[in-house]
């Protein structure tokens, strides 16, 4: 039995589907009253609880053989400062101690690139970095990386744990409108979308469910393995969305001086408004910041294979065509 925590997540409701699509079983731990559709029609086994909560994370271990720890919050403003760090921290906490508790045979936690440290430009991107705690680009990094940490900790003291760095996540499936979903839905609307001059490397979330489950059969204890995809600027990924829409969508690229300008004032916009942030000084750090990113390791030592970037955008244009009206946004991954 395989257990997932955030099952009804993007990166959660793909791995719950690729590992049905094997023949295996699935337990889902769910929120009470959490938005589950992402899970309908799937013939999962439901259990509520919360990665905060020791008891429910016990109970639902039992006769598990295996638990993706994937329950995380992001936030990329200040406000939930205090609920990220519970989640990402102490529920993983709390997750390691169930696992123990439950003498659960493995636990494949998936962290984030943003937890390893953030070299200059010029360094690769690889496993070698370490995990940065101390990130001064905001407390989901920071928590992640501490939430590593926990799991590395655990694993040198017997714990049979792998952690997986996937980078930027994209692709179908994307019921909670994630941040990158939210970025290729803004393209293929004929409204203008504002970006900053900049690069990242991004990954289709089908390949990182199977590098999910390779890390399971494959991994060797203790490791850390980054999940990347294909390195792209961003004005390029427009320019792919545009190709498959047809449709003459139009950009307005900001320098870098005037996007560090603006985030401050667009991020006090989306706070009166209550509305999702997209611009923001995080978002515009990330996409200048080194993106050479390597996932040698996963591919020798796992035989993940990411596929090309060009299909992964055209089938998420296709999903989002298909299924805008069942997505809502939410913090929750």
């Amino acid at each position: 039995m395989n257990l997932i925590t955030g099952a009804a997540g993007h990166i959660g409701n793909v791995l719950v589907r690729e590992l049905l699509s094997r023949g295996e079983k699935v337990r889902a731990l769910i929120l009470p009253g959490e938005d589950t559709r992402s899970l309908d029609g799937l013939p999962v086994e439901r259990v509520e609880g919360n990665v905060l909560d020791l008891d429910s994370l016990r109970a639902a271990m039992q006769d598990v053989d295996v638990v993706f720890h994937l329950a995380s919050l992001v936030s990329i403003t200040k406000d939930q400062e205090e609920l990220v760090r519970k989640v990402n921290v102490d529920g993983t906490r709390n997750v390691i101690e169930a696992v123990r508790d439950a003498r659960v045979r493995r636990l494949v936690y998936t962290s984030s690139i943003h937890a390893l440290e953030r070299p200059p430009i010029g360094t690769p991107v690889n496993e070698a970095l370490k995990f940065d705690p101390e990130n001064a680009a905001g407390v989901y990094d920071q928590t992640k990386a501490e939430a590593s940490l926990l799991v590395k900790q655990a694993a040198s003291e017997g714990l049979d744990a792998v952690i997986l760095c996937p980078t930027g996540v994209t692709g179908p499936y994307d019921f909670r409108r994630s941040e990158v979903g939210e970025l290729i839905l803004s393209f293929m609307q004929k409204r203008i979308t504002f970006l900053v001059e900049g690069a990242y490397d991004f990954v289709d979330v089908r390949d990182v469910a199977t590098g999910q489950i390779l890390a399971r059969d494959y991994a060797k204890s203790g490791e850390t393995y980054i999940l990347g995809g294909e390195r792209i600027e961003l004005k390029l990924m427009h320019d792919l969305v545009k190709k498959v829409t047809g449709k003459d969508t139009k950009v307005l690229s900001f320098p870098l001086p005037v996007a560090l300008i603006v985030a401050p004032i667009a991020e006090l916009y989306y706070k009166v408004t209550k509305t999702r942030p997209r611009f923001t000084r995080y978002s515009i750090e990330t996409v200048i910041s080194n993106s050479e990113i390597y996932s040698d390791k996963a591919k020798a030592e796992l035989g993940y294979k990411p596929r090309s970037l060009v299909n992964s955008i055209a089938d998420t244009v296709r999903w989002w065509w298909e299924n805008l009206g069942l997505t809502r946004k939410s913090l929750r991954l």
